[in-house]
């Protein structure tokens, strides 16, 4: 049997699964979901001989319940850019995978989803700034408002933001009550 035909049943399961993928924004938090696709990563290496272990799902993250996921950002990207590499290596003569390249369709993805972070992190700075004049300057409740308006550069994607809120209430020494009247 021809390498060709051994590798075309992973390549098709593989598309099968990142046509299944959460779209952007999303985690995964079925372990099995990753790990079924670093087993076929796996059959890949042993069938063919090459190292294809810069593709398998690692980049996990624990949620504050210690509970580890993995972005479907993350996940969509390898699982595109392992496909698009056995396309080019045992099927290049076909047609490829994808409606477009999958470079084309990640790089816009990415290029939209920071867009969006970046108009929410705007947003929540005017928020603030309309917030603090509120607020006396010793408050609690200003000095919260200017922490987490000065930790807003450092935030990465948009499901840190309330792990920054709230870790920078509890360093104020804000309660539950005062943040949800803050925000309200």
């Amino acid at each position: 049997m021809a390498m060709k035909d051994k590798v075309r049943p992973i390549y098709h399961e593989l598309q099968g699964y990142l046509s299944q993928a959460p779209r952007e924004g999303y985690a995964i938090f079925k372990r099995s979901t990753w790990e079924q696709i670093n087993q076929r990563i796996g059959e890949l290496k042993d069938i063919t001989k090459k190292d294809y272990d810069g593709y398998k799902m690692k980049e996990l993250e624990t949620t504050q319940s210690g509970q580890q996921c993995m972005g479907s950002e993350d996940y969509r990207a390898n699982l595109a850019g392992l496909i698009s590499r056995l396309h080019g290596e045992y099927f290049f003569q076909e047609p490829p995978p994808f409606a477009g390249m999958p470079s084309t369709i990640i790089s816009q993805q990415q290029t939209q989803n920071q867009a969006t972070h970046f108009q929410i992190l705007l947003d929540i700075e005017s928020k603030i700034d309309e917030k603090m004049k509120a607020y006396p300057d010793e408050s609690g409740e200003r000095t919260f408002l200017e922490k987490v308006k000065a930790s807003l550069s450092k935030v990465s994607n948009v499901t840190e933001l309330p792990i920054v809120i709230l870790k920078t209430a509890k360093d104020v020494g804000l309660t539950i009550e005062q943040l949800s009247k803050l925000f309200s």
